[in-house]
């Protein structure tokens, strides 16, 4: 639970390029006076602060800010506007500069290969440039004899091309790629570094040696430093693009909002912006609409599509008096509703924020990744420097050295591992927002994998919670439904609620008792009519002293044995009826179970109801294991106990009568409702109640972790593999910017493939 002495500010975040940024950012700013914690999240490029009251916010901005980056404090609501829009701007941004290097990059290459003095032969007496691709290896090779001196530049012995080659590229390295000479140099003036140095250095150390070797006569590369800006551009723009696609969970969410609502101002609509309604406000709404906001109808019948909340297509049906919730879509005749909760408070809203406050959290399994983002940058440039001083020692190559440190340094950049995470978290959870589940951190994603048990509560998840009056057995009682409905009436339990139900459509007529008292999983008892009435459990009427004639004791049990859920009910000193409620078991219970057992999962179900009726539910579904008699206080001990048997637990239950045992449970999955989105309890929310929902949760996380560690996987090979065959010179500069580029783009565009997921 969020601590009321804190607040949490966001802020924009300029300049990020890898995980080292994000991580020195977060370290920074979790180091000010006055922040209780803050997490930086590279791919939304946002960092969210929790701060004490009265600190001085410009104290933060100004931290990252002497670091070399960027902060703008935003309201949240800014923070999810502007997400979409800085990822597109960014995608048209990199796709500019990356056709614009190519543009001139392109013509350098092929007058490198084609041009006079290059790939094609002339006469015996032009130079002869002969490269051959060894292992990757472009290796320059010039025959000077009989050199033709048109081809020539008469001051170093560089051919002409050489000249033109030199022009086209200088714009490439220096303009189109400014962005990564810009940050490499706040980060040095802060005393820091991060892959964009290690692309600033290599590119610069390729051009700066070509400028001196064009002037000594010696073989240039300048096309290299124009390919390594090139590819490093263009994958910089297909990162934003599927980042963009990564991130757009919650921009769909956003959009499902309505824009405007009519409102009946004296008598007559107004159409106002969604902003300008308040509560109490009375909205026209027609069929095929959106509700602007959560709101009571108060006029007119009709089905609603509620599947943004719940994930379920079939409508539901609501008459006056029943919540309505904002975006979803009215389906048949116009009504009228009051705006109840408007802004930050309704359902959607609430959804917007576990999704956000997923995507900004941080896996375990992340920190590995980001200890070693922290220190790759400076163990490559040692690793760089190594390379090139052991080359120039050993063969005294200075082209060859040079090339190879720049492979070292272009291949190492470690944006790969800080993508690999936080990409697939942000997919994961907003396809789980699609679905009807909705995970409050990322960590969840790690938990499940460790879940041996699933235990189910019973009412309203594997049974639909619509409990009826289904049989009633008495004596010569004429007055059992009044006593027992009247006494029922006053308590708000399923099962009450059933019963005073079910006996006005008997025919009774209900009065409030006097002196009621509530006792949870046994009963309730109170005064009617001055008799002093008991309901409940066997253990009740033991407890208050009433005797049990035996008809009732075999009614009972012929009831429990048909599944029923059956209680007995006394005054006068004796128990005079036998009452049962029946709850209809949902059709998709078994399959659940069935699903779970497939994965290797126990499977067990609490229940206050007695063991017979428990056992025979139990049995129609599968379960294994049956927890029954179980208090509501006590469901929290059943999950200890289990977990003391060694099993990891993930309990499934309502998110308000279930709390201590959601909060027990090494995986809670609260059932929420449009009213209680944002369940404390619960690690997971389900949008309905349906079993298969959990089912699926537990799939989609495990899918989840699965593609993060195929990420880290992929990311920790390609640097492991790459970085020695750079260092022997086995990879060409230009291949090692193709691929460090490409390695970023495969992860990113590995996790969008949980877009697909349940499809």
């Amino acid at each position: 639970m969020a601590d009321p002495t804190t607040e949490t500010v966001t802020f924009d975040v300029e300049g990020m390029t890898c995980a080292s940024c994000a991580m020195r950012i977060e370290r920074v700013l979790g180091k000010q006076d006055g922040v209780e914690a803050a997490v930086v999240n590279l791919t939304g490029k946002e960092a969210k602060v929790t701060v004490h009251p009265g600190i001085d916010i410009t104290d933060l901005t100004a931290a990252v800010e002497k670091m070399g980056y960027g902060a703008t404090q935003v309201m949240e609501e800014e923070a999810r506007e502007s997400l979409a829009d800085r990822y597109d701007a960014e995608t048209r941004y990199q796709r500019r500069m990356a056709i614009g290097a190519a543009i001139l990059t392109i013509p350098a290459f092929l007058l490198m290969m084609f041009g006079p003095g290059g790939h094609e032969d002339g006469n015996d007496d032009a130079i002869v440039l002969e490269s051959e691709l060894d292992a990757g290896v472009i290796v320059e090779e010039m025959d000077m004899t009989g050199m033709d001196t048109d081809a020539m530049d008469m001051d170093g012995g560089a051919t002409w091309p050489d000249v033109v080659i030199w022009l086209l590229v200088t714009p490439v390295v220096f303009v189109f790629g400014w962005q990564f000479h810009r940050t490499a140099f706040l980060r040095l003036r802060s005393g820091g570094a991060n892959m964009d140095t290690l692309i600033s250095m290599g590119t610069l150390a390729a051009y700066t040696y070509s400028v001196w070797a064009f002037f000594a006569g010696e073989p240039v590369f300048f096309e290299t430093a124009a390919w390594i800006i090139t590819f490093i551009l263009l994958g910089r723009f297909f990162e934003a693009r599927s980042k963009g696609r990564a991130s757009s969970a919650i921009t769909r969410l956003l959009e499902l909002g309505a824009k405007e609502a009519r409102v009946l101002r004296d008598g007559a609509e107004v159409t106002v912006p969604i902003d300008q309604v308040a509560p109490g406000d009375h909205m026209v709404i027609r069929p095929g609409e959106k509700v602007p906001t959560d709101g009571k109808l108060l006029e007119g019948r009709s089905s609603f599509d509620e599947a943004m909340l719940s994930g379920e297509s079939k409508p539901v049906d609501k008459s006056p008096g029943d919540e309505v919730f904002g975006a979803t879509i009215n389906q048949h005749g116009m009504i009228v509703i009051e705006a109840t909760r408007v802004g930050s408070d309704t359902a959607l809203a609430q959804i917007v924020h576990l999704v956000e406050d997923a995507q900004t959290s941080k896996a375990p399994i992340q920190r590995l990744a980001d200890r070693i983002s922290g220190v790759f940058v400076p163990v490559v440039l040692l690793i760089a420097t190594a390379t090139l001083v052991g080359w120039l020692l050993v063969t005294g190559d200075v082209p060859k050295a040079v090339q190879t440190a720049v492979a070292v340094l272009i291949i190492a950049c470690p944006c790969a591992l800080g993508l690999a995470t936080p990409t697939a978290i942000m997919v994961g959870s907003g396809r789980g927002a699609e679905l009807g589940i909705l995970f409050k951190n990322a960590e969840i994603f790690e938990r499940t994998r460790a879940v041996t048990t699933v235990v189910f509560d019973k009412t309203g998840t594997l049974t639909r919670g619509a409990m009826t009056l289904s049989r009633v057995v008495t004596g010569n009682e004429p007055n059992t439904l009044h006593l027992v409905g009247s006494v029922e009436s006053a308590s708000e339990h399923p099962i009450a609620r059933a019963v005073a139900l079910g006996a006005e459509e008997g025919g009774a007529e209900l009065v409030l008792p006097t002196d009621f008292e509530n006792l949870p999983g046994r009963g309730a008892r109170g005064t009617v009519d001055g008799l002093e009435v008991a309901v409940g459990s066997t253990k009740l009427m033991a407890k208050l002293g009433l005797l049990v004639p035996a008809r009732y004791e075999n009614a009972l049990e012929e009831m429990e044995l048909a599944g029923e859920t059956a209680f007995l009910a006394g005054w006068d000193g004796e128990v005079r009826a036998a009452l049962a409620v029946a709850d209809t078991v949902r059709e998709s219970s078994a399959r659940a179970i069935a699903s779970l057992q497939a994965k290797g999962l126990a499977t067990g179900m609490l229940t206050g109801d007695n063991h017979r009726t428990a056992e025979t539910i139990a049995g129609q579904i599968g379960i294994d294991r049956v927890m029954a008699e179980v208090l509501p206080g006590d469901k929290a001990a059943e999950i200890s106990r289990l977990q003391s048997e060694g099993e990891q637990v993930a309990f499934v239950g309502d998110g308000v009568n279930d709390a201590p045992a959601l909060v027990q449970a090494d995986l809670g999955m609260a059932i929420g409702t449009g009213t209680d989105v944002a369940i404390e309890a619960g690690d997971v929310v389900l949008m309905n109640g349906d079993p298969e929902l959990a089912v699926t949760a537990l799939s989609l996380a495990a899918r989840t972790f699965e593609v993060i560690r195929q990420n880290l996987f992929w990311a920790f090979a390609y640097n492991t593999a790459a970085i020695p065959l750079a260092a022997a010179g086995l990879l060409h500069p230009m291949i090692a910017a193709s691929a460090m580029a490409m390695s970023s783009v495969s992860v990113v565009g590995n996790s969008l493939r949980l877009k697909r997921f349940g499809r």
